[in-house]
């Protein structure tokens, strides 16, 4: 029995690669054969991943941050499954009670006025109706973003992103964009004008290496933005919903934006879904002449709306943001413990909350650590924007037994990876 099923894992596992060779990706598959993730994978639980050959590994990639919750949790399973079997999409000509009851969580949850909210599939899109408000509600079409910041890759929020190598091969992109460095309040200051729709800024740049900014620079963004009657836009996709010890980033620094975007977390790792916020002022110019002014299909559907509700549910009575900076802590330590004993590795370990980054010396080092660190059960990659930073973002329900088994892969990755740079250089 137990031959048959490694030759069916092994069969399944080559018919995938045939398929992604032919008709997905070819490019993407042999990048995900160099880092050893050329597997299928089969079931998830927690904060546990499984391949079909049955190997078990701890996800700390987490999609990216979707996982907050883990895989497949059982009450947002639950959630979604009973609203499946009444009404899985909305046919958007009657009134819609678990968008609605969604709103009004969000409502209750979010900092400052933000009161209203569209709803969408992903987070792209949320960035897409940020911008799109932003000009509207404003008049004005000019909208400041960061050098290294990461929005999405669709028009509007390719042209908010601050990294060349996504942008080039598709300029020209929109017209009104410019970029300061992050964490530069001088810079932000001098960029923002009385032609500025908004600012738009990540509370901490997550792919670009997991960039946390000065305590006073968002606070700055705001008298900025106020001073010039400029909005201000957070992109709390990836931050917000616990991940970094608080239930959105800005809350931390005392600041509410007039648009905040979130998504990834929001779905409960179950059913995709986005969501622009704002304030009344926002919606009032947005909205006020033509309710149909921006639509999607199937944002809003009940199936997502209901995880999302469920999703906040759990967040709030389980104190997930409350037990992510405790984690986070015990997290971060450690893996600076482990850099100390690799310092021509390692250069620095940072982060916030489970939003957490490595920096390596050199990106090649880092992509063979990720390799070994694979080899030892810990899922783990690099960021996009900085490819010399490995992230961790685990389920925000991660046990401490998990996060020591994180730790000691991680220690055993990087000595793998020294003997084998040793073996190099010898």
């Amino acid at each position: 029995m137990e031959q048959e099923n490694s030759r069916n894992a092994e069969r399944i596992n080559a018919e995938t690669a045939e398929k992604y060779q032919k008709y997905v990706n070819p490019t993407a598959l042999n990048l995900l054969r160099l880092a050893g993730f050329d597997r299928v994978e089969s079931e998830g639980c927690g904060a546990v991943l499984r391949d079909v050959e049955g190997n078990e590994y701890i996800d700390c990639l987490g999609g990216y941050g979707v996982f907050s919750l883990g895989h497949a949790h059982p009450k947002v399973i639950e959630a979604v499954y009973a609203q499946m079997k009444r009404l899985p999409l909305s046919s958007k000509t009657f009134l819609n009670k678990p968008l609605a009851d969604l709103s009004e969580k969000l409502a209750s949850l979010a900092p400052g006025d933000l009161q209203y909210t569209f709803i969408s599939n992903s987070g792209t899109e949320a960035v897409e109706a940020a911008l799109k408000f932003a000009r509207i509600a404003t008049g004005r079409t000019k909208i400041v973003s960061t050098i290294g910041s990461y929005h999405g890759k669709t028009f509007g929020a390719l042209s908010a992103s601050g990294r060349e190598s996504y942008k080039k091969p598709f300029e020209p992109l929109l017209p009104g964009f410019s970029h300061v460095p992050f964490g530069d309040i001088a810079a932000l200051e001098a960029a923002v004008d009385d032609e500025t729709a908004a600012v738009i800024l990540e509370p901490i740049q997550g792919e670009n290496g997991i960039r946390i900014p000065p305590d006073d620079y968002l606070p700055a963004a705001r008298r900025i933005c106020d001073a010039h009657q400029a909005l201000l836009i957070l992109d709390e996709v990836q931050t917000g919903l616990g991940r970094t010890g608080t239930m959105f980033a800005c809350e931390r620094y005392g600041v509410a934006p007039d648009i905040m975007t979130l998504a990834k977390a929001l779905g409960g790792g179950v059913v995709p879904i986005g969501a622009t916020m704002g304030t009344p002022a926002v919606w009032a110019k947005v909205f006020a002449e033509n309710p149909y002014l921006h639509t999607s299909t199937f944002g809003g559907n009940e199936m997502a709306c209901a995880a999302a509700l469920a999703t906040l549910e759990i967040l709030e009575a389980e104190d997930l943001p409350a037990q992510a900076a405790i984690k986070g802590e015990k997290l971060l330590s450690g893996l600076r413990q482990v850099q100390s004993r690799y310092p021509d590795l390692l250069e620095e370990a940072r982060g916030r909350g489970l939003m957490i980054g490595v920096e390596f010396a050199d990106s090649d080092i880092g992509k063979l650590a990720i390799g070994a660190l694979l080899k030892n059960g810990v899922i783990a990659a690099y960021t996009l924007n900085n490819p010399k930073v490995m992230r961790f973002e685990p389920p925000l329900i991660i046990t401490d037994v998990q996060i020591e088994r994180v730790l000691s892969a991680f220690d055993s990755a990087l000595r793998e990876t020294q003997e084998l740079l040793d073996e190099l250089l010898a």
